[in-house]
C-alpha cells in the first residue's frame, strides 16, 4: 500500500512538472489536435481551400422559405467552386431540430458539423466537455483570421463566447455593432400623420406619449365616424414593456436578460423584476391599460390577426422591427420615436448583444477536415464572404446602384412569377429564417431592419443606448441543473404577475406580497449562480 502511494505521488508530480514546463496550468483548455494528414491538402490562404475536393456533412437546419435542395441555390454551388468543399446537407424543418440532433447526439450518425441546428449552451458544453465537440480556442486563431480580428475588435463577444472551463465549443453569429438597427431590432413607432392632425410633435417623455395615446384614443382620426382607433396595439405586449425600460431605468444591459441588469447605484447584479423601477412601470403599463390605451386583448391576440389590424390603419403606436414590413403601404405612415423619458432617466434598454447566437456551426470529432472547415465558414465574416452570402453574385443576384449601394435585381424585387420576393431569394440563397453563423453587416443584409426608416428609427435611439450590453451568461452543468429548476418557478411566477399588474387583476398594492413570493422561491440560490457566472464572464 504504502508503495502505491508513492507511486501515485511520483506520478502526480511528474504531472505537474510538465504543465509548469509547457507553461500552462492542467485545468486550462486544450485545444483539440489536427493531424498532419489533414493539412496535406489544405491551403492557409486564398482559394480553393483544398486543392483535391473534399466532402462534409453537414445537418442543417432548414427555414421553412429556403430552397428544399441547398446545392441547387446559387450560394452554395458558387461556394463549392470557389472551395472545392462540397457540402453534404442533411436538411432538418426547424420543428424538428431539436428531436433530430438529440438522436444524433445520443449515439446515432453524427455529422462533421451542426449547422444552424441552435444547440442551446448547456449542450455546448456537456458534449465538449465529453469531447464530442472540438475544442476550438486556438483553432480559431489559427485558420479563421476573420473571425480573429472581429474577436479583437470586441472582446466582449469572445468572452461571450467562452464556458466556465475557458472553452469554446462553437462557432457564433455575429451582429456587426455598428449595425445599430440590427442591435435595436424592435423600436417604438408613432404614427406621424395623426400627430400631425392633432397638432402634437413627436412624444419625449412618458407623460408626452400618453397624452398622444389619450388623444388618439378621443379623436376620429381615420374619419369613419367610429371610435375604433388604437392608441397601441401589438402582437404581445412584451415590447411595449421593453421599449420602455429605459424610461424607468431597468434593463440597462439589454435584451438578452429579461430579469437581471447592474444596479445603478451599487453597481451589483440585481434581479429587477422586484426593483422600485420596474414597480413604477407596470404602475404606468396599468394606467394605460386601465384607460383604453392598450389593444384590449394584446395578450392573447394572434400575430396575423394584429399585422392586419395594423394594415387597416387603426393602430396609433406599435412596437416592431418594422412597420412597413407588416402593414405595407400603411406601415410607412409611421415614424420611430426616440427614447422616452421618465422617472428612471432617458434610455432605450431593448437592445441586444452583438454576440447574437451560439449554436449555429458546432464541429463533432467525426469531423477529419477541421482547418479547411473552419476555413470554410471564415469566409463569411469577411465583406466578400458576407455579401455572397445574403446578395448573391453581382450582376445574377443584385447590382450597385448609383449610391454605392447593393441592390437586389428586379427579377427578385418583382418577380416575373408573381411569387414573393423571399420566394425568389430561396433560389439563390438560404438565409431566410435565421439561425446560421456568419456576420450581419448593414451593407450587405437587406432584412427589415435595413429598410431606410429603419436605420432613421435606429439612428435616433443609438445616443440612449446601454453603455454595456450583456450577452447571454453560461454556466457550469451543475449550474444548469439547480438554475433550471430555479428558473421554471421564479420566471414563470414574475411574468405571470407582470401581465396581472398590468391588466389590474392583481393591484400592485400587493406588490409586497409579490416580492416576497419571489424571495420565498430561492431567489438567493438563483441570484449565488447568476453572479458567479457574471464573475467569469468580466474576467473571461
Amino acid at each position: 500500500m504504502k508503495y502505491n502511494k508513492v507511486v501515485l505521488m511520483l506520478l502526480s508530480s511528474f504531472i505537474l512538472v510538465l504543465a509548469a514546463c509547457n507553461g500552462k496550468q492542467a485545468s486550462e483548455p486544450q485545444t483539440s489536435e489536427v493531424d498532419d494528414e489533414e493539412l496535406e491538402n489544405f491551403n492557409e490562404s486564398g482559394m480553393p481551400v483544398v486543392n483535391e475536393p473534399i466532402t462534409l456533412k453537414f445537418m442543417a437546419g432548414k427555414g421553412s422559405k429556403n430552397a428544399d435542395d441547398y446545392n441547387e441555390t446559387l450560394l452554395w454551388k458558387t461556394y463549392e467552386e470557389m472551395t472545392n468543399i462540397h457540402i453534404d446537407w442533411e436538411l432538418v424543418a426547424a420543428d424538428g431540430r431539436e428531436e433530430k440532433r438529440n438522436l444524433a447526439l445520443a449515439g446515432g450518425t453524427l455529422p462533421d458539423v451542426f449547422y444552424a441546428m441552435a444547440i442551446p449552451n448547456d449542450d455546448l458544453l456537456k458534449y465538449g466537455q465529453q469531447e464530442v465537440f472540438v475544442k476550438l480556442n486556438d483553432l480559431i486563431e489559427e485558420y479563421m483570421p476573420n473571425l480573429t480580428a472581429l474577436l479583437e475588435e470586441y472582446p466582449d463577444i469572445r468572452k461571450g463566447a467562452t464556458f466556465p472551463d475557458g472553452n469554446i465549443y462553437s462557432i457564433p453569429t455575429i451582429y456587426d455593432p455598428e449595425f445599430t438597427s440590427v442591435i435595436m431590432g424592435h423600436k417604438l413607432w408613432v404614427r406621424q400623420d395623426w400627430l400631425d392632425q392633432l397638432e402634437m410633435k413627436m412624444p419625449e417623455t412618458i407623460d408626452d406619449f400618453y397624452d398622444y395615446l389619450k388623444a388618439v384614443k378621443e379623436t376620429d382620426l381615420n374619419g369613419n365616424g367610429e371610435q375604433d382607433e388604437i392608441p397601441y396595439g401589438a402582437g404581445n405586449i412584451t415590447g411595449l414593456r421593453d421599449a420602455l425600460k429605459g424610461a424607468f431605468g431597468v434593463g440597462n444591459r439589454g435584451y438578452k436578460h429579461s430579469y437581471l441588469d447592474q444596479d445603478p447605484d451599487s453597481g451589483d447584479l440585481r434581479f429587477y423584476p422586484i426593483s422600485d423601477g420596474f414597480k413604477e412601470e407596470l404602475d404606468f403599463l396599468n394606467k394605460l391599460y386601465s384607460e383604453g390605451l392598450i389593444q384590449e386583448n394584446i395578450f392573447t391576440i394572434d400575430a396575423n390577426q394584429s399585422y392586419a389590424l395594423g394594415a387597416e390603419g387603426v393602430y396609433g403606436s406599435t412596437v416592431f422591427t418594422s412597420t412597413e414590413s407588416v402593414y405595407g403601404e400603411m406601415g410607412e405612415k409611421f415614424v420611430g420615436a426616440s427614447a422616452l423619458e421618465g422617472p428612471g432617466g432617458k434610455a432605450f434598454n431593448r437592445a441586444t448583444s452583438p454576440l447574437a447566437h451560439m449554436g449555429g456551426f458546432v464541429i463533432t470529432n467525426e469531423n477529419e477536415n477541421i482547418p479547411a472547415t473552419l476555413r470554410w465558414l471564415d469566409y463569411f465574416y469577411s465583406e466578400e464572404g458576407a455579401t455572397l452570402f445574403f446578395m448573391g453574385v453581382e450582376g445574377e443576384t443584385y447590382e450597385i446602384d448609383e449610391n454605392g449601394d447593393m441592390q437586389y435585381l428586379d427579377k427578385i424585387t418583382n418577380s416575373a412569377d408573381g411569387l414573393t420576393m423571399e420566394q425568389e431569394l430561396a433560389k439563390y440563397i438560404t438565409y431566410l429564417g435565421g439561425g446560421y453563423p456568419g456576420l450581419v453587416k448593414e451593407a450587405t443584409f437587406k432584412g427589415a431592419e435595413s429598410l431606410p426608416s429603419s436605420i432613421e428609427a435606429a439612428q435616433k435611439l443609438e445616443p440612449f443606448m446601454p453603455e454595456e450590453i450583456w450577452p447571454d451568461f453560461t454556466y457550469t452543468i451543475e449550474e444548469n441543473n439547480k438554475l433550471s429548476a430555479l428558473q421554471a418557478d421564479i420566471h414563470k411566477y414574475v411574468d405571470e404577475m407582470q401581465d396581472k399588474f398590468i391588466t389590474g387583476t392583481e393591484p400592485l398594492s400587493k406588490w409586497d406580497d409579490y416580492v416576497k413570493e419571489v424571495e420565498k422561491m430561492k431567489l438567493d440560490e438563483y441570484m449565488e449562480i447568476q453572479k458567479a457566472a457574471y464573475e467569469r464572464y468580466k474576467n473571461n
